[in-house]
């Protein structure tokens, strides 16, 4: 017999999670006499990096003989990138422990905002313990950062904490130490009561199966074995963060210079990717105007720092290519420029990693003051238009959950004229642009405007085979490196346009997100809905989505008795009907023991107790 914990969520301090030896549930295991032998695994998700492990998993003996699996999971981001486990993890518990700091209110409101719905819908009569750890500071000022929207220096409160478990019908502890008391006593108390309430339940259950079996005494009734295990397919990890940063090193599809005040080219970039995180190159670029930045302080860097220049007798500009040229722009500041390509290179890594700038610009810049005046004009130019800037404030709510700018903000220029280079024509209408993002992040775009193709020259491209809200779907991809397919045939189609561009990311999502919706239907649905799934594994297998195929062929074996009644049964391959019928669930063999079992019933003319 065993008994399932999972663990959610990160009890570590924000700032100083990277001194914490142990977490609640490793030093738990560790002090409690009733669990012996503590064996761990780190299991990593594909959708995981090395660094930064989804969970971990525990294995240990409880009471003596109960085996004991604890999965750690400090990254609520596992429910964005991977719900099939997440799903599984949850519906799996017997215990949940949702654990949190006390002084991390920004993640304890993102939690319960954004994930604590979806556990709620997730629960089924599962005990929940809610862990609150850590000794309140409020000394630390409310944050002014112009990228938050609440106050993140505050701490969080007995009340909420208490109203969080409320919600969920949990046990609501607060744990001021990992100390003998508050983990062996307090929350393992707690705990060792919930796990001896599961295993009542575990037993009773096993006890009321035993008793049916023996209420019976003719000939017992075929056992129905579970069906095969489903493929499991695992989710392709993110490259949108280096992507967008190889387009700074690689050069292709610069549209801007810049240069310094000896005119003097300094380094090249892209007009899409600086408006996305700046609304100071949004005014240099003519993108917004005055009237609709309305901040003097975005208005006055932009004046003070650049200037666009569009002299014909600018030095270069006579071996510059015609048609259309890059803008000049001259940088205005000494200093600023000669910190410009690290401050790109921090701009185009996703606007984040303030330690790693800083420290480039002191290896530059001397001067303590020089370097705190370049600092506070990289703040100017990263400033939301009527928000003050706190730049500590700013570097711990990044650092602790470093999403890049771009894939909210380039969504603003998705389908839209604005800085558009390329323009494509589908089913008659057109689909405006720009080049930088599509060579970026899809490498058969980047052969084609970049080699010596027709492509290469055009402004206006034909696009065939796919319809325009597919294409605007794989485009969203592109840009945000997210899409939520309206169905399956929408899933299919937006799949068939990522392999005619050999985006394999965006496959496997479509694939992923297939599967589940194909997962979650009851049988009464599958046995009267519309889709052909014949033609949809038939799809699948001509476009090389092999993991999709495999998984189509055990679902429709799996579920046996409903598609093999359905007319494009027959149209299986012989190579795949003899898959399915090998893998058939319920077997032919069961299926035979049921029918001599109910004609002994039936020739008994007794009450079958079973079925």
């Amino acid at each position: 017999m065993s008994i399932h914990i999972v663990a959610l969520g990160n009890e570590g301090d924000a700032f100083h999670q990277d001194n914490r030896p142990s977490g609640l549930i490793r030093t738990y295991l560790g002090r409690s006499p009733l669990v012996s032998g503590d064996e761990s695994s780190l299991l990593l998700n594909a959708t995981s990096t090395v660094a930064r492990p989804v969970f971990t998993e525990y294995q240990a003996s409880a009471f003596g003989n109960v085996k004991l699996v604890v999965h750690d999971c400090p990254v609520w981001d596992i429910f964005d990138s991977d719900w099939y486990t997440s799903r599984n993890l949850i519906g799996g518990a017997d215990i949940i422990v949702i654990k949190y700091n006390v002084n991390d209110k920004f993640s304890f409101h993102e939690v319960k905002d954004n994930y604590i719905p979806v556990i709620k819908r997730a629960l089924n009569s599962v005990p929940v313990i809610i862990a609150a750890v850590g000794t309140r500071q409020n000394e630390e000022l409310p944050c002014t950062c112009p990228l938050c929207t609440s106050d993140r220096g505050s701490c969080v409160s007995t009340t909420e904490g208490i109203q969080l478990a409320k919600e969920l019908g949990a046990t609501y502890l607060e744990l001021h130490s990992l100390d003998d008391f508050y983990i062996g006593k307090y929350f393992g108390g707690v705990l060792e009561y919930f796990m001896i309430q599961a295993l009542n339940q575990k037993t009773s259950e096993k006890m009321k199966k035993r008793k049916m079996s023996n209420s019976f005494h003719g000939i017992r009734p075929p056992q129905l074995e579970q069906p095969e295990k489903m493929p499991v397919l695992k989710a392709e990890a993110s490259h949108y963060n280096s992507d967008l940063n190889n387009l700074l090193f690689c050069c292709q599809c610069v549209d801007v210079v810049f240069y310094n005040p000896d005119l003097k080219e300094v380094v090249e970039a892209h007009k899409i990717v600086l408006c996305a995180v700046s609304h100071v190159f949004m005014l240099l670029f003519n993108v917004k105007s005055p009237t609709d930045i309305q901040d003097s302080s975005i208005i006055r860097t932009t004046q003070d720092l650049f200037a666009i220049n569009r002299d014909t007798a600018f030095p270069g500009a006579s071996q510059e290519s015609s048609g259309n040229p890059p803008l000049r722009v001259i940088v205005k500041d000494a200093l600023f420029c000669s910190c410009l390509s690290d401050i790109l290179r921090f701009i185009y890594s996703g606007a984040f990693q303030w330690e790693e700038l800083e420290e480039d610009i002191r290896k530059k810049l001397k001067d303590s003051g020089d370097v705190s005046d370049v600092i506070e004009k990289v703040k100017c130019i990263l400033k939301t238009p009527g928000k003050i800037n706190c730049l500590r404030n700013c570097k711990t709510y990044q650092a602790r959950k470093p999403l890049w700018f771009y894939n909210t903000s380039l969504k603003f220029f998705l389908n839209k004229p604005m800085l558009a280079d390329v323009v494509f024509e589908i089913q008659g209408t057109t689909v405006p642009a720009h080049r930088a993002i599509l060579v970026a992040r899809c490498e058969v775009m980047a052969a084609m405007f970049n080699g010596n193709y027709m492509e290469a020259k055009s402004v206006l491209i034909p696009v065939y085979g796919v319809s325009k809200e597919t294409f605007l779907s794989f485009l969203e991809y592109l840009y945000t490196d997210s899409c939520c397919p309206a169905g399956i045939f929408q899933a299919m189609c937006l799949l068939i346009c990522a392999e005619m561009y050999q985006v394999s990311r965006l496959q496997h999502i479509c694939e992923l997100f297939i599967i589940t919706q194909l997962q979650s239907m009851p049988s009464r649905e599958l046995a009267s809905m519309n889709l052909d799934i014949v033609d949809l594994l038939k799809k699948a297998k001509f476009h090389h989505s092999d993991c999709l195929s495999t998984w189509l062929l055990h679902f429709i074996a799996t579920n046996y008795l409903i598609f093999s009644q359905k007319p494009e049964f027959q149209d299986l391959s012989v190579e795949e009907r003899s898959f399915v019928e090998k893998h058939r669930w319920p077997s032919n063999m069961y299926l035979k023991q049921l029918a001599e079992y109910r004609k002994y019933i039936h020739s008994r003319k007794c009450r079958c107790l079973v079925m």
